[in-house]
């Protein structure tokens, strides 16, 4: 008699790192929602803002290198803390293509109406609740998810071998 057994292709090429019970921030930009699961455990799930065009904010596993408390704008000088500074209260950097973590981010927005809508020039967007909240808890190293998907947050976590 042969068995065979049917092991599903994970969703995104599951990271060597990654076990069950590690924290992993998951960004789905067909429902612009992110799920934090930490301990086999989705932790926080929050609305997002992602790119204005489907492109603009990167596909893929990737690995928060930078967090920053106030963050700079660069592009337009603002300083952080500043009421007008688009990147809110925290800046969480991730390294997508090939980046080093001060181009792709999850950050905050002082446009509180644009979460939920792709309006973004490929960075995540949260509300400040949230993203304060996700800043305290992850360090860095922390992998980040971000996918256009129809699955669930579970199945995503699974497909990583997180849960």
């Amino acid at each position: 008699m042969m068995f065979f057994l049917f092991v599903p292709t994970p969703f995104w090429p599951m990271d060597a790192t990654l076990l069950p019970g590690d924290s992993l921030i998951i960004v789905n930009k067909q429902t612009n929602e992110l799920a934090w699961i930490d301990q086999g455990k989705i932790k926080l799930r929050t609305t997002v803002a992602t790119g204005k065009r489907k492109d603009w904010t990167p596909e893929g596993l990737f690995t928060v290198t930078v967090k920053a408390k106030n963050p700079y704008y660069r592009k337009l000088n603002i300083p952080g803390g500043a009421s007008n500074n688009p990147l809110g209260s925290r800046w969480i950097g991730f390294d997508a293509k090939g980046t080093d973590g001060r181009t792709y981010g999850l950050h905050g927005t002082n446009q509180p109406n644009s979460i939920g809508r792709y309006v973004s020039e490929g960075c995540v967007r949260l509300d400040k609740e949230p993203l304060e909240f996700l800043y305290d808890q992850i360090l860095i190293n922390t992998k980040l998810l971000v996918t256009n998907s129809s699955l669930s947050f579970e199945q995503l976590a699974q497909s990583q071998g997180v849960l």
